[in-house]
């Protein structure tokens, strides 16, 4: 896919996340070893899990990006309160899934309508880095922007250097691999991460892949780096278990981005819920279309 084909890595990059994110719900909460015992090895998109789903529904991973994506579409860029209003709406819709910091987060806004909440220790977990996705496509071209949306969407429900320094790095890969960036521009941001944050280092590979932000990221890296395509990225990943769903969105957001629309096999496009799949796929190039600057080489990438 040629380096100026933005358009089509941002969809994939969307597609990506909801593929990642229903393929992984089914091995959710689950050890690679039950995973084996029950499934061989996971590579249908299956649904089931604990949230007892559809095949090709997706969870909170998709759904919050959705409603970020649409809240910016409608104010026509970034307003951080329509996005809280979205999301404290989402939440009381009473979604299959909302993890509990989100969960805290929102309510905090809802009752008191602070958009930040305080640090705390325990908000060490993976649930802004998910929602990733929507801010890098918006800020595209401007990595000033992309870290101050990064931040302000981040705090909203997790406030916590690990969390803030994870989002800012998917962000940034997310953006690279848009502008046609190779592997090694990739791991060299990885690397940028690592020398931030030494605990978020991936090699050796520890196996563990819960729903704190480092080892979600550890996951997402190992399979990232030693696999060649994106089905394979994203059986790896999910085949680990624990926080399965969201590992696999994020796996996803950077797999489509990197490999593009034809790499994503056409079984799990097919498998996927066809509503989500047009939401995800319009909302792609909608916000790279309001992006500030949009990149044509990885060059010039953030």
């Amino acid at each position: 896919m040629p380096a100026d084909d933005s358009p089509a890595r941002a969809e994939a990059a969307f597609l990506g996340l909801a593929i990642g994110d229903a393929l992984g719900a089914t091995s959710e909460f689950m050890t690679p070893a039950e995973i084996r015992s029950r499934y061989g090895v996971l590579r249908q998109i299956r649904g089931g899990g604990w949230l007892g789903l559809r095949p090709g529904q997706v969870t909170d991973d998709t759904e919050m990006s959705l409603v970020l994506a649409r809240a910016v579409l409608a104010c026509g860029g970034w307003s951080l309160p329509a996005i809280a209003d979205a999301l404290v709406a989402w939440m009381r819709s009473k979604p299959i899934d909302i993890g509990a910091t989100v969960r805290k987060g929102l309510r905090s806004y809802m009752l008191g309508g602070g958009l930040t909440v305080p640090p705390n220790d325990w908000d060490a977990g993976n649930g802004a880095v998910m929602r990733m996705a929507p801010v890098a496509l918006l800020t595209f071209g401007d990595a000033a922007l992309l870290r101050r949306c990064s931040l302000e969407q981040a705090h909203l429900t997790h406030n916590h250097p690990l969390s803030d320094a994870a989002c800012v790095c998917v962000g940034r890969m997310l953006q690279a691999a848009l502008a046609g960036a190779d592997r090694f521009c990739l791991h060299a941001l990885t690397r940028e991460l690592v020398a931030l944050h030494p605990t978020f280092r991936f090699d050796p590979y520890s196996g563990r892949a819960s729903g704190y932000v480092v080892e979600t990221l550890q996951t997402v890296f190992h399979f990232l780096f030693t696999t060649d395509n994106f089905e394979d990225c994203l059986v790896g990943v999910v085949n680990q278990g624990g926080d399965a769903d969201t590992s696999g969105a994020i796996a996803g957001m950077l797999a489509g981005a990197f490999y593009g629309l034809d790499a994503i096999p056409r079984r799990w496009q097919r498998q996927l819920d066809d509503r989500i799949s047009a939401q995800v796929r319009q909302a792609g190039r909608a916000l790279l279309a309001l992006a500030p600057a949009p990149l044509l080489s990885h060059d010039q990438g953030p």
